[in-house]
């Protein structure tokens, strides 16, 4: 399974970036996908993730900003972040997970948000 990242870049306080993720799998397969992140100094943490019944979790921080979604057609996974903040930055990962121990992760994608 390969996971493809990709939609990172350099935004401003306030603006918006699309985060994709393709996969050679076929993402309604797996019993998970999601976001991780890893700012500067830090241990890579959760970001969203949206199992395969659909459900979504996100992380505190990131609640009402940013929404996680995926296309079964394209087998894409998106996170779409609005109102990023400075601490918004980080290379930001995907993921998929099957039950019980098989987790894939894509390249990473910086993000970086400046004042």
């Amino acid at each position: 399974v390969q996971l493809q990242a990709s939609g990172g870049g350099s935004v401003q306080v306030g603006g918006s970036l699309r985060l994709s993720c393709a996969t050679s799998g076929t993402i309604g397969t797996f019993d998970a996908v999601g976001w991780y992140r890893q700012a500067p100094g830090k241990q890579r943490a959760m970001v969203a993730r949206i199992t395969s019944e659909g459900t979504t979790n996100y992380v505190d921080s990131v609640k009402g900003r940013f929404t996680i979604s995926r296309d079964t057609a394209k087998n894409t996974l998106y996170l779409q972040m609005n109102s990023l903040k400075l601490e918004d930055t980080a290379v930001y990962y995907c993921y998929a997970y099957k039950i019980p121990f098989s987790t894939y992760w894509g390249q990473g994608t910086q993000v970086t948000v400046s004042s």
